[in-house]
């Protein structure tokens, strides 16, 4: 019977098949040990000389790492071991040995090699427990808007329209209609689909041109986005800190084993739960010149500013009240000051920046338009999205979580480039 290594435990005493790769081997006279890992563990393989065939012990010892095999075998408790059983085997199967070394094998490699060996070293242990707490990440986030009545809207990855900015987008020659851009966010059409659905998000991948090599940065990453039909400001920040409080919940709850492997600090993950803090832009820059920062109101926040802001809270803390000048052209004027718009930047703890951008929509035709060709952009090309506030337009807003910085963040990584398979960095698109 086939099992996987994390339910071995609740085999003992019975004989079971594995299936899986070599993670390390070693053997002393009439006994050979083979730690073997499946993608749910590592289990303890024994072989004894005297329990099974000459050719089973035979090829125990030719096994090099990363060989794949099968064993079949009694399971026996044994606390020492991984998950406190191993099995002792009866017949070692070997599909394919190696006839050289693992690239992977030492402590000290570099990070390009590494990376340039991306595929190989996602079987290392670290990496594992990574893309675990990415897929726990991942189910937390749609099962959270599947309980709270959203609809999942897959958004297209080539578009006419420009979401975000036009100076780092990814320009496509599309048949015979011209130019077409790789997605920088599926808003514009979260935006149609709440019109039509009330409560509506998406999952996927996004693509920006911005020529960064921070730590906080990839070139394609992915987002989840979005928006609700008659949401205003407020409603949008509760949702957002509902969401996140509620991810950091169900990844403690299911994946806490992989943090804990990661050496994660959970007490600071505990701490994460709704509300969150809230300043405005204006007492952010008031705060970074008593700071002593060099910053004027109207400029962005880069890295070192959000991380000083973050600094002060032990929770996520929300950003509101950005200049219009400074923010995208659908973003809704506070009503009391026209200078500033009804957003939001969610600034994670312990140095991760920005996890969450938001904002109500303009959802007022003329005003529309007027930001349009005030961005400089197209106003033809926005027709249908126009006409969103021609037909039953209405007050919405949204938001856009970046993926891999949640990850980043809640694992406690050094570099986003390890919360996603296989990273596309400003000098990376290999493997």
């Amino acid at each position: 019977m086939w099992v996987y290594i994390k339910d071995l435990k609740d085999y003992i005493g019975e004989e079971v098949e594995l299936r899986g790769w070599v993670w390390r081997s070693r053997s002393s006279g009439k006994i050979a040990f083979i730690n073997m890992r499946d993608g749910t563990g590592i289990a303890q393989v024994v072989v004894e000389a005297s329990s099974v065939d000459e050719e089973t012990f035979k090829n125990s010892r030719k096994l090099r790492m990363e060989s794949s095999l099968i064993v079949r075998g009694i399971v026996k408790e044994e606390r020492r071991a991984p998950g406190g059983v191993e099995l002792h085997a009866k017949e070692v199967i070997p599909i394919q040995i190696p006839k050289e070394d693992f690239p992977i094998n030492k402590p000290d490699h570099s990070i390009e090699y590494l990376m340039d060996h991306r595929h190989l070293w996602l079987r290392s242990r670290r990496q594992m427990h990574i893309l675990y707490i990415r897929d726990a990440v991942l189910r937390a986030i749609r099962k959270f808007y599947w309980e709270n009545g959203f609809v999942q809207v897959d958004t297209p990855i080539f578009t006419g329209a420009i979401g975000e900015s036009a100076g780092n987008l990814f320009e496509i020659d599309y048949f015979d209609y011209g130019k077409v851009y790789l997605a920088q966010t599926g808003q514009l059409y979260l935006e149609a689909a709440c019109m039509a659905l009330g409560r509506v998000f998406n999952l996927g991948p996004t693509f920006r041109a911005e020529k960064s090599k921070t730590r906080r940065h990839l070139i394609e990453f992915w987002m989840n986005e979005a928006e609700v039909a008659y949401f205003e400001h407020e409603d949008n920040l509760k949702l957002q800190e509902s969401l996140v409080s509620y991810i950091v919940k169900y990844v403690l709850e299911n994946a806490r084993d992989h943090l804990e492997a990661l050496n994660r600090d959970i007490s600071k993950l505990e701490k994460i739960e709704a509300p969150f803090p809230r300043i405005t832009y204006t007492e952010a820059v008031n705060l970074l010149q008593k700071k002593g920062y060099n910053i004027e109101w109207g400029d962005d926040f880069g890295g070192d500013e959000e991380t000083e802001i973050a600094k002060q809270f032990e929770k996520p803390v929300f950003v509101t009240h950005y200049p219009r000048k400074a923010k995208a052209f659908y973003m809704q004027p506070d009503p009391d000051n026209p200078d500033v718009v009804l957003c939001d930047d969610l600034i994670a703890p312990e140095g991760y920046g920005e996890i969450i951008g938001a904002s109500q929509r303009i959802h007022d035709y003329d005003l529309l338009v007027e930001r349009l060709k005030e961005f400089n952009l197209p106003v033809e090309a926005y027709d249908w999205y126009l006409d969103l506030r021609r037909f039953g337009t209405v007050p919405h807003s949204g938001f856009g979580l970046g993926i891999e910085r949640t990850i980043a963040w809640i694992a406690g990584l050094e570099h986003i480039r390890e919360a996603i398979p296989f990273p596309r960095t400003l000098y990376r698109i290999h493997p």
